[in-house]
């Protein structure tokens, strides 16, 4: 199996340690050369402006937005999930346009700055019985779901944090940064499904 995972800015290097110690082959995307043959994509956290800005200097958008609507599975973490929303209901005037693929509707830095990140044990049904250390840094949330949206994760306010709709996952938190891989182990089932 080999997972891309988007190496434009953000934390891909820890994705693509967890893709290996899950004994998968993890492959740095930076052109469009580099989507060939993928079973899956992991957009990283990072900041979701320059993100999207480099996808369209690097001719990155169009192709990954035609690869993940025919059905590439894809995990957007944090500032990837931006990336991937239909909506973002507090984007400024410089915010790009989002790939504009899962139907959610985001909202940016909805916990705070930097010094407002935190931990937090959170149930995930999908990944057993134990609870989830979820680490929320500078995080979105997901205001709305449309109709085929599972939601995985919430925090006890009820606040969205996780959400899957066909072959698109995606968390508020970093999944990258925990030693627990069950969601990184998630997303690889659904790659070797083919969603």
């Amino acid at each position: 199996m080999k997972i891309g995972v988007l190496a434009l800015q953000g934390a891909f290097l820890e994705h693509i340690q967890v893709i290996h110690r899950l004994g998968a082959a993890a492959v740095e995307v930076r052109l469009p050369a580099d989507l060939d043959n993928l079973d899956g994509l992991i957009i990283p956290g990072g900041e979701s402006t320059t993100i999207l800005k480099l996808m369209h200097t690097n001719n990155l958008f169009e192709p990954l937005r035609k690869m993940i609507e025919s059905g590439l599975p894809v995990l957007g973490t944090c500032a990837g999930m931006i990336c991937l929303a239909k909506r973002i209901s507090n984007s400024q005037e410089s915010v790009l346009e989002p790939l504009a693929l899962m139907d959610i509707d985001v909202r940016r830095n909805a916990f705070g700055r930097q010094v407002d990140s935190f931990e937090v044990d959170l149930p995930v049904p999908v990944l057993g019985d134990k609870a989830y250390r979820a680490v929320f840094i500078r995080a979105p949330l997901i205001e709305k779901v449309g109709q085929g949206v599972q939601v995985l994760a919430r925090l006890d306010d009820g606040t969205i944090v996780a959400a899957r709709q066909d072959n698109m996952l995606v968390t508020s938190f970093h999944p990258e940064l925990t030693e627990d891989l069950r969601f990184h182990k998630y997303f690889l089932n659904m790659a070797n499904s083919g969603s």
